[in-house]
C-alpha cells in the first residue's frame, strides 16, 4: 500500500452522512489521508445540522458541499484506494457502487436527515450518527496500513462496518 490514502466516502444524498464523514477523516487523518464525499443522487445542499456536528468538533467546514459521485468518475480525478458506503441497508437505501478496484466496505449509518421530532430529537440523531463515524473512522485510522496485506485490509475494513 502506498503511503498517503485516498478515500472516497458515499451514500444517496450526500447531505450529512458522507459530509461528516469527510470532514471527519480530513479533519483528523492527514497528512496520510485525503477524504472526499458524493452521492449517487445529491440534494445539493448540506445540511445546517451536520455542520454543526463537524463545527462542534472543531473541524473546518470550508468547502464541503454537496456533489454528485460522477465528478469523481471523471479523468484526472484522484485514484480512489478505499470507498466506503454509508447508507442504511435497514430503511431499504440503495448504496451506489463504485467501479474500479478500490477496497469497499459498507458502513451502515442510520440517515440523520430523516430524523422526525422535535428540534433536540433531530439533533441528536444527526449526534449519533457523526459518532458512530468518528468511531469508524478512528478505528480505521488505527489499522497498520503499510504493513497489512490488501486481504487482510479489505478484512479489518470490513470488521469495522459491523461493528
Amino acid at each position: 500500500m502506498p503511503g498517503r490514502y485516498t478515500v472516497l466516502f458515499l451514500c444517496t444524498g450526500n447531505s450529512a452522512r458522507s459530509i461528516m464523514a469527510e470532514a471527519i477523516l480530513n479533519g483528523k487523518g492527514r497528512p496520510l489521508f485525503t477524504a472526499y464525499s458524493a452521492g449517487s443522487h445529491p440534494s445539493g445542499t448540506v445540511r445546517p445540522e451536520a455542520l454543526r456536528q463537524v463545527g462542534l468538533a472543531r473541524l473546518p467546514t470550508e468547502g464541503l458541499r454537496s456533489k454528485s459521485w460522477e465528478e469523481f468518475a471523471k479523468p484526472g480525478t484522484p485514484k480512489m484506494n478505499f470507498v466506503f458506503t454509508v447508507c442504511d441497508n435497514l430503511a431499504q437505501e440503495m448504496c451506489p457502487v463504485w467501479p474500479g478496484q478500490p477496497m469497499t466496505a459498507h458502513w451502515g449509518i442510520p440517515d440523520p436527515a430523516l430524523a422526525k421530532g422535535t428540534p433536540e430529537q433531530i439533533e441528536r440523531a444527526f449526534r449519533h450518527a457523526y459518532l458512530l463515524l468518528e468511531g469508524r473512522i478512528s478505528l480505521f485510522r488505527s489499522l497498520p496500513l503499510s504493513s497489512l496485506d490488501r486481504l487482510a485490509i479489505q478484512e479489518e475494513i470490513n470488521r469495522i462496518g459491523r461493528s
